[in-house]
């Protein structure tokens, strides 16, 4: 076992481990410790503990210090100098002319680097923008071009919920997220519908995939052949899979059909093989699309 603190260097960031040596290091407390990019202001998320060695990455780094007011001083102070540096960023990226969208600006908290975050849509040649800042900064420069989704996640926002963003509150890493989950649970593929801020499936819909697939497991396909707890054969219309009803056309004497509501547990049926979707992912939702626009089977709810 390995003695570990949990420290966070953005709000929703990943958890990185450090080892807090023989330091009171209590949750809620800000630290002052080394990493890959230089000395930095982390605060402190999960509070001493141990943990398996096979669960970290030996050797940790130790942490250099509690931070002190004088570390909490500086770091307010290069939260000013970022929104300078934002800015001064900007007006260099007009003057080169660059299709590139700037995200976020963030000191080191040795002011060792200053790093710029931004989209593109593809490579960007920013040599000279480098060389640029490098002259205004007079310390190193890094540009590090980020994706939509970490793009939503610095920027926060309002999803379709009414609510803050899931990975701008409390998603610390992002869960792979597929078209699966929504036929799962029964959603309507409109990307207008099932697509979150950043433009890409919601990452809620992994949160309940788990019940979903219980849920559906016990019930049959719409279009199965079942027969109910009164002995009527019939095939099944619709499925309400939170509340485990399953709608039947029965057949009835003289040829006569009816509609009726059946609890899945009164029911008997040989569920159909499922089709495996769940490697479609939401880069081909438009090309799934386009395919069953093709083939004159789209199922999409336009309205």
């Amino acid at each position: 076992m390995v003695k570990v603190i949990g420290v966070r260097f953005r709000r929703v960031g990943k958890i990185y481990y450090f080892d807090p040596l023989d330091m009171d290091i209590q949750q809620g407390q800000h630290v002052i410790v080394e990493t890959a990019r230089g000395v930095e202001y982390g605060y402190v998320v999960l509070g001493k503990r141990e943990v398996e060695e096979d669960k970290v990455i030996l050797p940790l780094k130790p942490v250099i210090r509690v931070a002190t007011q004088k570390d909490d001083e500086q770091e307010l102070n290069n939260k000013v100098k970022e929104k300078e540096a934002f800015k001064i960023c900007l007006e260099k990226i007009r003057k080169h002319g660059l299709e590139m969208k700037l995200i976020d600006a963030e000191y080191t908290f040795d002011n060792n680097k200053v790093l710029f975050y931004f989209t593109a849509d593809g490579r960007i040649d920013f040599r000279e923008l480098v060389k640029d800042l490098a002259s205004v900064f007079k310390t190193r420069i890094e540009l590090r071009q980020i994706g939509v989704r970490d793009e939503t996640k610095i920027l926060g926002g309002i999803g379709i919920c009414g609510r803050p963003l899931c990975c701008s509150t409390y998603l610390s890493e992002f869960a792979p997220v597929s078209i699966k989950m929504a036929k799962e649970q029964s959603l309507s593929l409109n990307p207008t519908k099932i697509s979150g801020v950043c433009g890409r499936l919601m990452c809620c819909l992994k949160n309940e995939e788990e019940t979903y697939e219980e849920l559906n497991s016990k019930l049959p396909n719409v279009g199965d052949f079942v027969t109910t707890a009164d002995k009527l054969k019939g095939e099944v219309s619709s499925v309400n899979v939170l509340r485990q009803l399953v709608k039947v056309i029965v057949n009835l004497e003289n040829d006569e059909k009816e509609i009726r509501e059946y609890k899945v547990e009164d029911l008997r049926f040989k569920p159909k093989k499922r089709r495996d979707t769940s490697s479609i992912t939401d880069d081909e939702l438009k090309a799934l699309e386009a395919l069953e626009r093709k083939e004159g089977k789209s199922k999409l709810d336009d309205n």
